[in-house]
């Protein structure tokens, strides 16, 4: 499956940097999962509307990251997000951070669909697939 890459850009801020001056190793899941929702958004798929109009909604239930290069304060980050795989109740996502043509991070997430109510496994809605596909 290939599909098209969702790129987001994202700054450095003070509050994402540790007491060397560096990202956060664990800040880059918040950038991946800025990414994620805005790819979503994107594609017409807000989180708020489909947990509201389905009873639904995506959790992350999967994460593998691997670190390479160091982002700073204030650099200007281009956060990907690529759809590597559907199935009828998870999708698995490759998410990379760069700076300028320098990968710094790549990560695999899954995130599952479950019902609001009481967090159980289920399919998600054939719109939302037809979407991401």
């Amino acid at each position: 499956m290939t599909l098209q890459v969702f790129e987001y850009p994202v700054r450095v801020y003070w509050e994402d940097t540790d007491a060397g001056g560096i990202v956060f190793y664990a800040n880059y899941l918040k950038f991946f999962e800025r990414a994620r929702t805005e790819w979503l958004r994107a594609l017409g798929i807000g989180q708020q509307t489909l947990r509201e109009e389905t009873g639904g909604m995506f959790v992350v239930s999967e994460t593998h990251v691997k670190y390479f290069q160091s982002a700073k304060l204030d650099d200007l980050l281009r956060i990907t997000a690529q759809l590597q795989n559907s199935g009828r109740a998870s999708l698995t996502i490759t998410q990379q951070a760069w700076r300028d043509n320098q990968l710094l991070c790549e990560g695999t997430i899954r995130i599952g669909w479950v019902h609001v109510q009481d967090l159980k496994p289920a399919r998600i809605p054939s719109s939302v697939l037809e979407r991401l596909l």
